[in-house]
């Protein structure tokens, strides 16, 4: 791979990096904290919703997004042949 792919190939991992991440500020921070007092008047398995995004839902959030930059590093890395 030549310096001008490295390069693509990087800013794009940098893309994705920036957009799961700020996935992820807003369901934690949006939705846990600022969003908290309007998620309350919706109840989710007998919880308040923004109770729940503030205590399990960012985490499981998280979780989801690990599977789903796995899913486009894999794909990046066919894109550039440098998968294994």
């Amino acid at each position: 791979m030549d310096a001008s792919q490295r390069k693509k190939y990087w800013r794009e991992n940098l893309k994705y990096l920036a957009i799961l991440l700020a996935i992820w500020f807003v369901v934690s921070y949006g939705f846990g904290i600022l969003l908290v007092d309007e998620l309350n008047a919706i109840r989710l398995g007998g919880f308040k919703l923004g109770f729940w995004f503030a205590q399990q839902g960012s985490i499981y959030v998280f979780v989801v997004l690990i599977f789903v930059y796995v899913q486009l590093m894999n794909k990046l890395d066919k894109k550039y042949d440098v998968n294994e």
